[in-house]
């Protein structure tokens, strides 16, 4: 006589069938925190979120997008010791998915302004200090270079190692001082071979980086950043 009983018990069925869902499951949530993550990963921690956030440092306040903020403590807003942003050049824009290459690619980092914003702990910024300190620390005579600027060359004891000081002349006497470390050829400049620090607001040292293949720029750069800034501070009697 023949055994009638199927092969898989019906509780056996439920059972793997239970088991194909959980799989299932756990297949698409595998799939979607994959994508999540290689998204994480893509944008490197940048959010492309234009909201402005408002943030006090000493007795200034700026509004901010929160997509030129560097890390994510600083998009939160509030009373802060510094603030840390980066900006295309030259339209000064921060991350969007349209230009994420130049955020993403350290090779394209040229292409980005490095801006620092902090309570001011010097009395003069890096213009003012250039004849108190920087002039007693170079040696021979200023190189003329393109673009009205010129090269002063440190000491080899002035602390500074192989960084030169450029400097421009303006029609204000306001001088453009920058202090950088020049790349060999222009191929070789990243995104903070030079650096420059002003004051503006009431407290604020508004330090910048910047390639050093922007040079021949370096009005427009110094104006454009000032202004970036400045459009940015919060007046008194303005909400």
């Amino acid at each position: 006589m023949h055994d009638q009983r199927p092969l898989l018990s019906s509780s056996l069925l439920r059972r793997a069938v239970l088991v194909a869902g959980i799989l299932l499951i756990l297949l698409v949530g595998l799939n979607v925190g994959i994508k999540w993550y290689g998204e994480r990963i893509l944008k490197a921690g940048h959010v492309a979120d234009t909201d402005e956030v408002e943030i006090t440092i000493g007795n200034d306040r700026l509004k901010l997008a929160r997509n030129t903020l560097r890390t994510p403590s600083e998009r939160q807003g509030g009373e802060s010791e510094r603030v840390d942003l980066y900006l295309t050049w030259p339209d000064l824009k921060g991350y969007e998915d349209a230009n994420r290459a130049i955020f993403d690619d350290p090779a394209r980092s040229a292409g980005l302004i490095f801006v620092q914003l902090s309570q001011s702990t010097m009395s003069e910024d890096m213009s003012g200090r250039f004849g108190p300190i920087y002039s007693r620390l170079t040696e021979g005579e200023p190189v003329p270079l393109k673009h009205g600027l010129f090269l002063h060359r440190l000491r080899a004891d002035s602390g500074y190692g192989k960084e030169v000081i450029v400097t421009g002349e303006r029609e204000n006497n306001d001088a453009f001082v920058a202090r950088c470390l020049l790349p060999q050829t222009p191929q070789e400049a990243t995104g903070s071979d030079c650096q420059r620090d002003i004051h503006i607001g009431q407290d604020l040292s508004l330090f910048y980086r910047f390639s050093a293949n922007l040079l021949p720029q370096w009005q427009k750069l110094d104006a454009d950043v000032k202004a970036y800034v400045t459009q940015r501070l919060v007046k008194d009697g303005n909400p």
